[in-house]
């Protein structure tokens, strides 16, 4: 999911995306409540949001994206929780040798990087 728009209304005085968001702006972003988002962080692994340095949950970019994939598979493709997860694991795996390739490549770069910064 792109959640670019919503997150390009989001911008700080010198013009940058926030890096961070609250679990209130997250909440009012994705239209799900801040109770169900702490919910849901016990239910998908892949759904965890950092803590700052008061212990308050802060929610990056990709956490977004996620809350709204998850939110897609339960409310509009109705699925259960634990088909949710199980579609979210199928959709990891989609992509795994895609993301192999493209490490094995990057660290054929870096050999190469390295051998000419010997020379």
């Amino acid at each position: 999911m792109n959640i670019g728009n919503e997150l390009s209304k989001d911008v700080s005085k010198n013009g940058d995306q926030q890096e961070y968001y609250t679990i209130g702006e997250v909440a009012k972003m994705t239209g799900v409540k801040p109770t169900v988002l702490r919910f849901w962080e016990s239910e998908f692994s892949n759904l965890h949001p950092r803590k700052n340095k008061f212990g308050h949950r802060v929610y990056l970019a990709t956490d977004i994206e996620t809350i709204l994939t998850i939110k897609k598979l339960l409310y509009e493709e109705g699925l259960t929780i634990k088909g949710a997860i199980q579609a979210l694991e199928n959709q990891s795996k989609k992509y795994q040798p895609y993301l192999t390739n493209i490490r094995s490549q990057l660290e054929e770069i870096l050999q190469m990087i390295r051998e000419r910064n010997r020379k």
